[in-house]
């Protein structure tokens, strides 16, 4: 059905434009809800202090799709096919188990929350790097375009688990907000205010390994992390309290994503010169971040406009 639909768009799109072409299309699509679920965790990563924690995770997906590679390698004699459909839940398992893992390691321990991490960060990639000339086969699928991403190749399966993800997002983002943002300012203060903010960061601990690894096969394991902190990070500098941060992230991902890929398509279209699109993205959304440092100062100095009173 969602093939039928996109054959449709792109065959009343005119000829050789980027819509002509489903791949570009279904790339668009991807992006746009990638952008959408990271730039609303985003905020929440940043808010929490949860950036470092939020890269293991990105780093853990490597981890987990090495594993599930080896499982798909010896006990499926190596299916294609079915790769991915048994990868992805072996990939969603590891990472909620690294991530109640430092949870669980920092509540047991006296050791700073950075030690912690540092400690299973190091578990997942060594790993990873212990499977790593497994995969190297090129077997099933490229590592290149795994650790980097490369939204060109998403295909309508993974716009149907994106769409699927951002409804999860918005559904636990309205109950994970308020106690998630309290807990991260002054944990004190949230519980006296009965706020559920312990069960709250381990169900956010659930969304965030989740989103992580559903959405580092469009922009890959290395990028994923720029795109939850870097339009996140952008935010704080130009808004004046959380609802503008929260509105800025989804925003300024969604900027960076979109033109990042518009981009990529215009320098090989007119010059014939091919960028990668998820390093494109991120380079957008740091140039964003660097000008946010500049104009701050004016963006947050500027009156607040307040409604006329009605005679």
């Amino acid at each position: 059905m969602i093939d039928t639909w996109l054959d449709s768009l792109v065959q009343m799109a005119p000829v050789d434009s980027f819509f002509s072409y489903k791949f570009n299309l279904v790339a668009l699509i991807a992006l746009v809800l990638v952008a959408l679920v990271c730039g609303s965790t985003g905020s929440l990563v940043v808010g929490a202090r949860m950036a470092f924690f939020s890269d293991a995770l990105a780093h853990s997906a490597f981890a987990g799709v090495s594993i599930g590679f080896l499982i798909v390698l010896v006990f499926l004699s190596g299916e294609r096919e079915a790769f991915w459909t048994w990868v992805t839940p072996v990939m969603l398992a590891f990472g909620m188990l690294m991530g109640f893992g430092i949870a669980w390691a920092r509540e047991r321990t006296g050791l700073a929350n950075d030690t912690v991490i540092g400690v299973f960060f190091a578990a997942s990639t060594g790993l990873a790097a212990a499977l790593r000339k497994l995969i190297q086969s090129r077997q099933l699928f490229t590592l290149e375009d795994f650790l980097f991403g490369d939204p060109l190749l998403s295909q309508s399966g993974d716009l149907v688990n994106l769409l699927l993800l951002l409804v999860g997002v918005a559904v636990l983002l309205c109950w994970l907000y308020n106690p998630l943002m309290l807990g991260g300012f002054n944990v004190s203060l949230a519980q006296s205010r009965r706020l559920p903010h312990r069960l709250a960061s381990y169900a956010f601990i659930v969304l965030l390994a989740v989103v992580v690894n559903l959405c580092v096969r469009v922009v890959g394991v290395l990028l994923i992390n720029a795109l939850l902190i870097v339009p996140a990070a952008t935010a704080v500098n130009l808004g004046r309290n959380l609802r503008e941060v929260f509105w800025w992230s989804v925003g300024l991902c969604l900027f960076s994503c979109v033109g990042g890929l518009v981009f990529c398509w215009e320098i090989e279209t007119r010059l014939q010169v091919k960028f990668g699109i998820s390093g494109a993205i991120v380079l957008v959304a740091v140039g964003l971040f660097a000008l946010s440092i500049v104009i701050a100062p004016w963006w947050k100095g500027r009156p607040e406009q307040t409604p006329r009173a009605v005679a």
